[in-house]
């Protein structure tokens, strides 16, 4: 768990119609390079603490072959009146993600390479005590995660896997 490293914060609910702790990702969720439909799954969360101004949701694979290991998904500034995202999320104002990995501003499906171990996403959703991180779009994941250390109330997360 790549949150282990971090200030321990209070735990909030994360829940998803689509993704489950532990199971393989569907089809939905791939990346389409790799023949799957690149959306995003829905998401919800309960339980955020008094103090909470917005929230961020990320999507991080620790397993990719890389020693940083690679960002999915980065959405910052949700609204505090905010507690869930579609499928293939339409972001609310005045959220918006920044450039992930693979370099897009939308989330980008699990493609890891072919015959590696299975590989974990962690999406997360973070409480945050201001309504703004004060970055803007052009802000890296790990600037992002940088100043989430610093304001996260509290984090939920759930962690599917895919393999292929």
């Amino acid at each position: 768990d790549p949150y282990t490293l971090l200030p321990v914060v209070a735990s909030m609910t994360l829940t998803s119609d689509d993704v489950r702790d532990g199971e393989q990702l569907a089809t939905d969720f791939i990346a389409a390079a790799a023949g799957g439909a690149n959306l995003s799954p829905q998401l919800s969360w309960s339980g955020a603490p008094d103090g909470t101004r917005s929230y961020a949701v990320t999507c991080f694979d620790p397993d990719a072959p890389t020693p940083s290991g690679f960002w999915h998904w980065v959405v910052v500034d949700i609204p505090a009146t905010t507690t869930s995202l579609p499928r293939g999320a339409s972001l609310p104002y005045p959220s918006f993600s920044v450039k992930n990995d693979a370099g897009t501003t939308e989330y980008f499906g699990a493609a890891p390479p072919q015959g590696d171990v299975p590989h974990r996403y962690f999406f997360v959703v973070h409480a945050v005590d201001v309504e703004s991180l004060g970055v803007d779009a052009e802000a890296s994941p790990a600037v992002v995660s940088f100043n989430l250390a610093f304001h996260t109330l509290a984090r939920g997360q759930v962690v599917p896997v895919y393999s292929h």
